[in-house]
């Protein structure tokens, strides 16, 4: 993410109390250990409603890695567009790695925050640009929170590496159903459907996901889509 040149703050005129919500999450697995939407959306409510703000707005980015940057997300970037032109004064969202991961994309967050005249919240109470001291712990946070994803990152890579030399089968093993990976590839190939409208199609219906989730995201069915069981498929139908 790359800090804007001019460090100015903008003559927009915003509203002190109104705030935009911003919510991510990149798998079924964090939904199921409550860093889902729900959850965190909960919390925003909550942390606002104590403090007086406001939410005009929410911004969702569903199937996104930690990782990529603040500009690369597609609703954040809608967000901090949203902020640059006002009236909101205030993005709130459940902690810090939720909109990002790295030191620089967290600082530079910062920076065009203070550039632009708009403040960071995180509703755990970690964050808060508005004193010196909240500046502070916010560059102390983004140090610590780049340091995490590293170690992460580190320890799975010698977890894998560990059940390699065991011999270990590495992948998720097929748990979807043919006929849910068939319908997939119907509704996509044959109806034209994108996957937004398969994803809500499969949730209505009560269609579990590979993991026993009850709701289905664009992203679960696109890796659905691509995936081995979906080319197996195809396989045995061309065969046929």
């Amino acid at each position: 993410m790359t800090t804007p040149r001019n460090t100015r703050r903008t003559k927009t005129t915003r509203t002190p109390n109104l705030a935009i919500g911003y919510l991510r999450v990149s798998t079924d697995e964090q939904v199921k250990s409550g860093a889902g939407l729900d959850a965190q959306r909960a919390e925003i409510e909550a942390f606002a409603a104590a403090r007086g703000f406001t939410i005009g707005e929410w911004f969702v980015d569903e199937g996104v890695s930690g990782g990529t940057s603040p500009l690369k997300r597609p609703e954040l970037s809608k967000a901090l567009e949203a902020l640059r032109t006002g009236p909101a004064s205030m993005l709130l969202f459940r902690r810090s790695d939720r909109v990002g991961r790295k030191a620089s994309d967290l600082l530079a967050l910062r920076d065009r925050a203070e550039g632009e005249g708009w403040q960071l919240a995180a509703a755990d109470g970690s964050v808060d640009n508005s004193t010196p001291h909240g500046r502070l712990m916010f560059t102390q946070l983004a140090g610590f929170a780049e340091f995490e994803r590293d170690l992460i990152r580190s320890r799975t890579r010698e977890g894998l590496a560990a059940k390699r030399a065991a011999g270990v089968r590495l992948g998720r093993p097929a748990a979807l159903p043919d006929d849910v990976v068939a319908r997939i590839i119907r509704e996509h190939d044959e109806d034209g459907r994108g996957w937004t409208a398969i994803a809500n199609g499969l949730t209505v219906d009560g269609v579990p996901t590979a993991q026993g989730g009850a709701k289905w995201y664009p992203s679960t069915v696109q890796k659905v889509y691509r995936g081995q069981d979906a080319a197996r498929l195809r396989t045995a139908s061309a065969a046929s």
